[in-house]
């Protein structure tokens, strides 16, 4: 009779991560307790009522396992849809990480030098009168222009694909011709359009498909099932919907096109994927641990200035402890990838509120969890096994006190129609 409490206990955690599902049918074999579910609930609640957020998604990794994944408020506040496992949110600038661990594989395998002329192997990229180098993109110092911080030159032609910039060569074209805004190496300067320039060199170096190559080498060794370029012309279930605010509205934002620049700011998921993403970093799945050490590593300028970006990833250090790092801003999203590889811990968010601030949900559900250092139960979790099952009945019968069920949903002001769609202002 004594352990009946502590066995309601495990059913309860076990039907939390089973209402909200598991990435790629992963097993996490470490969870939370009730008490830090309901502690980080109450916490991203707060902080959705603080920022007037639409739609949440967050992740937590725990000794190198994804341990909880929940989602609040609406993936379509008008049609009333609630975020859920199924959404599916803009990664947005941390796409780029993405095409970082493609480079350095193709490192390890010997097809790619970092340290190379990028026109060795893309020679449709013009000859800027330097040397830039897959290094120098992946760190932000090749000098490649943004968006406004320097003069941005288009290519004008004639395609006769429909959709052009699936192509990541032709990708160039919205930007090749564009003056440098520093000499290679001089110093940071982010560039969006630098990473689309190294998807380019990995196709090239790869001898495959870009995507295709983030596929094979990082979605499907992963178990990422719904990682995939954010195509607009292609239906894709539960996209979610984008916010943003407009004389002090909260309005429907546009769908804009960001085919054309997939490595640097093109993907789409749920949530569960990125949080296998940020599991398979820290576990070391993805690449070996020397690369793994040059990735994080602070790069210098070419002066010896140390910067806080490593090969693809922000690193820093907080107590002594290496965190790394990327978020995202674009249209219809807010993203946020934060993990500590030595702590085995982590955590991302995902929000489709373009004036949401993702560092602010990470800092309130660390917080929560740091204020109940409850110790992890270890329980079998096989999604086939009649404990789930039981698991979903006693929840549903004997909710947590404090810790409300179902999909939170914020008080909102007062909806709007969808303005006219734009070419709209790309963050990332």
């Amino acid at each position: 009779m004594h352990r009946y409490p502590q066995v309601l206990s495990i059913l309860f955690t076990l039907a939390i991560i089973a209402s909200f599902g598991s990435p790629a049918g992963a097993c996490p074999r470490s969870m939370l307790s009730p008490t830090q579910v309901c502690a980080v609930d109450r916490a991203i609640r707060a902080e959705m009522e603080k920022q007037k957020a639409v739609g949440v998604a967050i992740g937590i990794i725990r000794q190198g396992q994804v341990v909880h994944l929940r989602g609040y408020g609406f993936e379509d506040r008008e049609s009333r849809i609630p975020v859920t496992s199924k959404s599916m949110f803009r990664w947005a600038s941390v796409s780029k990480t993405l095409t970082a661990v493609a480079a350095m594989q193709l490192v390890e395998r010997g097809l790619l030098d970092l340290d190379a002329d990028v026109r060795t192997g893309v020679p449709e990229f013009p000859d800027k009168d330097a040397l830039i180098t897959p290094r120098h993109l992946l760190c932000h110092q090749g000098g490649i222009v943004h968006y406004k911080n320097g003069k941005l030159i288009r290519s004008r032609r004639e395609y006769d694909a429909t959709h052009p910039f699936e192509d990541v060569i032709l990708a160039l074209d919205t930007f090749k011709q564009s003056p440098l805004v520093a000499a290679p190496g001089e110093k940071d300067s982010y560039s969006t359009h630098g990473f689309i320039l190294l998807s380019a060199v990995v196709e090239r170096a790869g001898r495959q498909k870009f995507a295709e190559q983030i596929d094979q080498r990082i979605a499907k060794p992963l178990g990422m099932t719904t990682l995939q370029p954010d195509y607009q012309w292609k239906t894709i279930p539960h996209r979610a919907v984008g916010y943003r605010k407009r004389h002090g509205r909260i309005v429907r934002s546009t769908d804009t096109d960001v085919s054309w620049k997939l490595g640097g700011g093109g993907y789409i998921s749920n949530v569960g994927d990125m949080a296998s993403f940020a599991a398979g970093l820290i576990n070391g799945r993805l690449v070996s641990k020397p690369t793994e050490a040059a990735m994080w590593t602070p790069q210098k300028t070419s002066d010896g200035k140390k910067t806080g970006r490593g090969l693809g990833f922000c690193v820093a250090s907080r107590d002594g402890q290496l965190v790394v790092s990327h978020n995202g801003a674009q249209e219809k999203t807010r993203t946020r990838l934060v993990i500590y590889p030595r702590e085995g811990y982590g955590m991302v968010v995902m929000t489709n509120s373009e004036y949401a601030k993702p560092a602010k949900f990470v800092d309130a559900a660390h917080r929560a969890l740091r204020e109940n250092p409850a110790r992890p139960i270890r329980a079998d979790c096989r999604p086939d096994s009649g404990a789930g099952v039981v698991a979903r009945r006693a929840a549903a019968r004997r909710p947590v006190r404090g810790c409300a069920g179902g999909v939170y949903r914020p008080r909102l002001g007062p909806l709007r129609r969808r303005p006219p769609a734009g070419r709209g202002n790309r963050h990332d």
